[in-house]
């Protein structure tokens, strides 16, 4: 394996630790903060569960447009255009 290579696999390796960093960590904070918010509104669990499930939503959102558009470079990368403007 080569120098190219070995830092490749290490960028990918980043790559995806940030990710489910983000993942698990951004949606926690958003709940804590619900939590804090319900504790002291007295509607517990209301904006954790709210809070929670509009960050994971937006969280998966954002990673799948961010694969889309990686696959999107990797096609145009390998000469391949759009898949639904190729013929076969």
């Amino acid at each position: 394996m080569n120098l190219q290579e070995k830092r490749e696999l290490n960028t990918g390796f980043g790559d995806a630790l940030a990710r489910a960093f983000e993942l698990v960590a951004t949606p926690g904070i958003f709940a804590l903060l619900g939590w804090l918010l319900d504790r002291r509104l007295g509607t517990t669990p209301l904006f954790a569960f709210v809070f929670f499930f509009i960050v994971l939503s937006y969280v998966v959102w954002k990673m799948y447009m961010g694969y889309v558009a990686d696959m999107k470079r990797h096609e145009q990368g390998l000469g391949l255009g759009k898949v639904s403007d190729r013929v076969e």
